[in-house]
């Protein structure tokens, strides 16, 4: 490994609850959030976007929360931006 930071694609990774909901979603509910979930992995910033705000705006480095499918669904996740292995942590999926 690199001393120095890396940058996209990250790594994602989905908590238990997470992919359970995950894999309940069918369709083009499905597809979006793939699509979504690209586009963070993608990001050179994934706190940063026109549909990223943090949980808690006391909280700036803390969880944020993603809208997709015309806001009908979000995703709460965290951006551990370590030097080593930086990756995302999907901890819930949310979508109506």
């Amino acid at each position: 490994m690199s001393e120095e930071f890396t940058g996209p694609p990250w790594a994602l990774d989905c908590t238990q609850d997470a992919e359970k909901y995950r894999l309940t979603l069918a369709g083009p509910p499905r597809e979006a959030l793939w699509e979504a979930l690209f586009e963070l992995r993608t990001a050179h910033n994934p706190y940063r976007g026109d549909d990223v705000e943090p949980a808690r705006s006391t909280v700036p480095r803390g969880p944020h929360i993603a809208y997709f499918d015309n806001n009908r669904g979000w995703i709460r996740f965290t951006f551990l931006a370590r030097v080593a292995e930086p990756q995302i942590v999907v901890e819930e999926i949310f979508w109506q």
